[in-house]
């Protein structure tokens, strides 16, 4: 008898076994080749199969050579097999001398258990079981039964079923031969959109049971074959039959059962061809069925967790969300026992991976549990004797705990580190580490409270600084730092003296760990504001830390330069601007260009929050020069280092503001001379840095610099490439902003416009958003400047601009209408826009009537009212909806100006509400809406109570858009009138024998109550009346008791 010491180390992950055995049955005179493969991750290729029984012969070949050399009396093979794919007998010629040799074998075999044919005698166990099995003494108290003859009724079985070890094959082969285009044909099916090769792996049943009668087969297989369709509609058909079968899947998962709809997702979770789309799907299903199955859930918690928890370290942060959602419904829904259970074997597991996978499930549990159900586990593994795997992990549990649930630990702050405060003295390296990174998250978690809970590991940190070096100090490093927000201003300034000594020795170091520790720490420290500057100083870490950290090898590393940046920043708030700035700035004329882009980050961010005033000019003079550098040298590769660059220039600039006048003859003759390079991108970069610093230009009174440019720009207006052109139309309208009077220009501004109309039928994007707002500038500006003629030619061609796909090229252009009405009257642009409600595009026709509703927001309703009402005659329904549009605009951005013309659009909107389109119906609806809301505190009930008539029979309607602007204009009507009249039309429904009424006038009701509630008091009905009549006594011994209050609202009866 053999057994494993330790169960646990039994996992899924050995690899496949295959056991080649030969014997013979006392009834049969032929051999039989048997071969059994146990499946441990997947199904082996035929290939495989070849060369194992190949290998597996040789082998016994071997063995049988020596034995007989060794005196070994079992004889020698007399030929090699062949390789058989079927039970199949030799033929009898052959192997007269075998069948005796067998036979004396067989004698010579003990009495012995014989299971599936096999003797299990110590050779042929060492053949079967993997390495690791000690053979345990036979208990003395054992008797053996020696009477009992070998079992050989497994070996029947698989005897007389001779195809029952080719099912796979078979399978394969049934599968290979279907054709999978086939599921298409499936009437339920018929749109799904597409089914891949891994999709036929598991819905093949679909396609061999299509031609069969649903009846005809069994229960299992009739619920196998729907929740298989149910599925395949999920992950593969239309968003409408998606919907429906989600629901239905939903609803008849206790039908199904986890057996069936698990053995259909779980292998599809883990095709590695799935898409993100597909694994979204799934899980949606997994995370929706999962509190319906409840604690049928049970067996199939660990095959679920399988497939789930890789998701928690995805790349994606919605694949994690999702892994997390789905871990806290299944554990509500099995219980934190079955959850520790299924778990528990991997705590102690080799692989690292799997321990992490583990540890973030942890935490996911103790997320959703509560954290304070989860730490008596948590003491015991943490505190475990028997391995320090088992208590790696567990601090490590604790450290996700913190991560996911971050303030929230602090209720069990005291519990958590009395878990772990003594694995800071574990013999093992790791263990140490990971509780001193634990502490660092349960102090970052919990700040700024809970240093009496941190106080007894401070001496243990303390001696770790001293004890270790490497990837352990930096962690210790990091606890002790993190603990330094949390203590009093004596303390925290004693420890941090002392840490930056320590960190000051580390400062050479080459570990990555350690300089991000490093980094993190002198961040932390020198942003306290009970950190005295003095002690920062006095500990004379800057020039190590720009000697070690300020180079090109930093530069080039993506995960440190972000963190160093912000060092210098936090140092900079200690030492001062003038220490960092002049430090950094011999990075500015490097060679490297990540090194110059980090310097020139570094000092866009420090100067933006410090200012210059402890700048020299001759510092400020270096900077510039190192500025103008950067610029000119570096290489229009990358866009995202190029607006780096680009911000940080114009930042700085601005920041320093009348000190860059010497200088700004420099940066212009910088700027024009890219302006002119044969690069477009260069060219690009010019003038957006002109947009950029022509503030500045304005605050050092440079008018005639400012003239100047805009000639420049307007020059350049020919311009072939749209980025560029793009570029520059923000340039010129930067400056035009810039100059105080159009008068100066040169060309003069009516020249500017003339040449930017041709431009607006440039359809880039980038030009469409830059030339719109300019033109609309030069309209509020200059309006006097520019003929009637011209406005209105802009005006047609604006009106092209309504259709462009991008919202804030729309926004623009109606905001630009707004101001070419405001400069010629809205008579003519009205005209202009009226003939466009009447195309067939939707989009059009909405973008226009936003358009009137700005022009009439700019020039009043009363100049745009009129022509709309009368539009609103034509017979046509597209038109009279943009009519009702462009009012309901009106009314939203007039506000309560839109009071006074209430009563003139009321037959309007009567005629709206009584019309039998709906969509009419419905804009009306949201007309009031806005009216109400500007009319509130202006009186004007009768209107709307007249309004409240005709849109109430409207609340039955079916059409979401309908009711939903329905619900919302009563709500305004609500505000406007008040809920006691509000209240008198929604009495009548709320107990209607119609279920469909009740629940419309329940919803406006429950709108009144959350909305007004308290207003709603004096209104209820006074119900102590309400049944049997009372006697007279009775009741004027209630009269007695109520009396007479003298409101009127409280003697509303029913």
């Amino acid at each position: 008898m053999k057994m494993k010491n330790n169960q646990n180390d039994i996992n899924e992950d050995e690899e496949e076994s295959s056991i080649h055995y030969n014997t013979q049955q006392s009834d049969i005179n032929e051999d039989h080749k048997i071969e059994l493969y146990h499946k441990r991750d997947r199904t082996p290729t035929r290939q495989e199969k070849r060369n194992r029984l190949k290998q597996s012969e040789d082998q016994i070949e071997e063995q049988n050579d020596e034995s007989q050399n060794e005196g070994d009396k079992t004889p020698p093979r007399s030929e090699k097999r062949g390789r058989k794919r079927k039970l199949d007998a030799l033929s009898s010629d052959n192997n007269d001398n075998d069948d005796d040799d067998n036979n004396k074998s067989i004698e010579s075999i003990p009495n012995v258990p014989i299971i599936a044919g096999i003797p299990l005698i110590s050779e042929n166990l060492d053949k079967l079981l993997p390495t690791g099995f000690n053979i345990i003494p036979v208990p003395s108290t054992y008797k053996p039964l020696n009477n009992l003859p070998p079992d050989f009724t497994k070996f029947d079985s698989f005897i007389n079923n001779e195809n029952s070890l080719l099912i796979p094959e078979q399978t394969i082969s049934q599968r290979e031969n279907l054709n999978r285009q086939l599921i298409y044909d499936i009437p339920d099916l018929k749109d799904l959109q597409f089914f891949s090769e891994s999709d036929f792996k598991i819905f093949h049943k679909l396609i061999e049971f299509k031609d069969k009668k649903i009846s005809s087969l069994s229960t299992k297989d009739q619920l196998e074959l729907k929740c298989m369709k149910l599925i395949l509609k999920i992950k593969n058909c239309s968003t409408s039959s998606r919907k429906l079968a989600m629901r239905n899947l939903t609803d008849n998962a206790k039908n199904f059962g986890p057996e069936i709809i698990f053995s259909i997702i779980l292998p599809l979770l883990s095709d590695p061809s799935l898409d993100e789309q597909g694994r979204h799907l799934l899980i949606k299903i997994v995370g929706r069925i999962v509190f319906r199955l409840d604690d049928s859930l049970k067996p199939f918690t660990e095959k679920i967790l399988i497939v789930i928890m890789p998701l928690l370290v995805d790349d994606n942060k919605i694949a994690r969300l999702e892994g997390r959602d789905v871990i806290t419904k299944l554990s509500k829904a099995v219980g934190l026992f079955t959850m520790i259970n299924v778990l528990r074997p991997d705590l102690n597991n080799n692989d690292e991976y799997s321990r992490a996978l583990v540890s973030r499930t942890f935490a996911v549990v103790a997320n959703s549990l509560g954290i304070n159900s989860i730490i008596p586990f948590l003491k015991a593994i943490c505190k475990s004797k028997k391995e320090w795997l088992i208590r790696h992990t567990g601090v490590k549990i604790i450290q996700q705990i913190a991560i996911l649930s971050g303030s929230g630990i602090l209720p069990y702050l005291n519990q958590l580190v009395n878990c772990i405060y003594k694995n800071l003295n574990d013999p093992i390296l790791n263990v140490r580490t990971i509780t001193a990174s634990t502490i660092s998250s349960l102090a970052e978690a919990s700040s700024p409270y809970g240093f009496e809970t941190f106080e007894l590991v401070i001496e243990p940190l303390w001696k770790g600084l001293k004890l270790h070096r490497g990837k352990g100090l930096a962690q210790f490093i990091r606890a002790l730092g993190n603990l330094i927000p949390l203590m009093n201003i004596e303390n925290s300034n004693f420890y941090s003296f002392e840490l930056l000594k320590v960190i000051r020795k580390e400062l050479t170091t080459t570990d990555d760990d350690m300089k991000r520790a490093i980094l993190i720490i002198i961040e932390k420290i020198c942003s306290l504001e009970t950190i005295e500057k003095s002690l920062i100083l006095k500990s004379n870490i800057s020039d190590s830390f720009f000697k070690n950290f300020w180079s090109r090898r930093v530069a080039l590393d993506k995960k440190i330069v972000n963190l160093c940046i912000n060092a210098c920043y936090s140092l900079s708030l200690k030492i001062g601007t003038s220490e960092v700035i002049l430090a950094i700035l011999p990075s500015l004329k490097d060679e490297s260009e990540p090194y110059r882009r980090m310097g020139l980050e570094t000092c866009d961010k420090v100067l933006t929050s410090l200012g210059c005033f402890d700048l020299d000019d001759k510092t400020i003079h270096r900077l510039l020069d190192g500025l103008l550098y950067c610029f000119q040298n570096q290489q229009l590769e990358n866009k995202y280092a190029n607006a780096i660059v680009l911000n940080s220039f114009g930042n700085i600039v601005n920041n320093l503001g009348i000190r860059v006048k010497p200088h700004i003859i420099s940066i212009i003759s910088a700027i024009l001379y890219r302006l002119k390079n044969k690069d477009a991108e260069i060219r690009e970069q010019a003038a957006d840095l002109v947009s950029k610093i022509v503030d500045v230009l304005n605050v050092c009174n440079e008018e005639d610099l400012l003239v100047r440019l805009c000639t420049i720009l307007y020059e350049s207006l020919g311009e072939v490439y749209p980025n560029v052109l793009g570029s520059i139309l923000c340039a010129l309208r930067s400056v035009i902003l810039s100059i105080k009077s159009v008068d100066l220009l040169n060309p003069s501004i009516s020249q500017i416009l003339s040449t930017l109309t041709p431009i607006l039928r440039n359809r880039h994007e980038k030009v469409q958003e830059m030339i719109i707002p300019l033109i609309g500038d030069i309209a509020d500006r200059a309006k006097e400047y520019i003929n009637h003629r011209e406005w209105m030619r802009i005006s047609f061609e604006l009106l092209e601009m309504l259709k462009a796909y991008k919202k804030s090229i729309r926004k623009s252009a109606n905001k630009t209408f707004g101001l070419i009405a405001k400069a010629i009257g809205p008579a003519d642009v009205l005209v202009t826009l009226l003939n466009n409600l009447r195309v067939q595009e939707r989009q059009l026709r909405v973008s226009t009537a936003v358009a009137i509703g700005i022009v009439a927001d700019v020039c009043l309703p009363f100049s745009v009212l009129p022509a709309l009402m009368n539009e609103y005659r034509y017979p046509d329904k597209n038109v009279q909806n943009g009519v009702l549009k462009a009012i309901g605009f009106m009314f939203e951005y007039v506000g309560e100006l839109g009071s006074d013309y209430i009563y003139a659009t009321t037959p309007l909107l009567l005629d709206a509400l009584t019309d039998r389109d709906l969509v009419h119906r419905q804009i009306a609806s949201n007309v009031i809406k806005h009216m109400a809301l500007g009319s509130y505190c202006h009186g004007y009930e009768d209107a709307f109570i007249n309004f409240l008539d005709l849109i109430w029979p409207n609340i039955f309607e079916t059409s979401p858009h309908v009711i939903a602007q329905v619900f919302d204009s009563i709500e305004s009507l609500n505000l406007v009138l008040g809920s006691g009249i509000l209240l008198d039309y929604v009495w009548a429904g709320l107990f209607h024998p119609a279920r469909k009424v009740r629940e419309s006038y329940w919803k406006i009701y429950n709108n009144i109550y959350t909305s007004n509630v308290h207003a709603m008091i004096p209104y209820y009905p006074r119900l102590e009346y309400v049944g049997e009549e009372p006697g007279d006594e009775i009741k004027e011994e209630k009269d007695k008791m109520i009396g007479d209050i003298g409101v009127e609202e409280l003697d509303f009866w029913i």
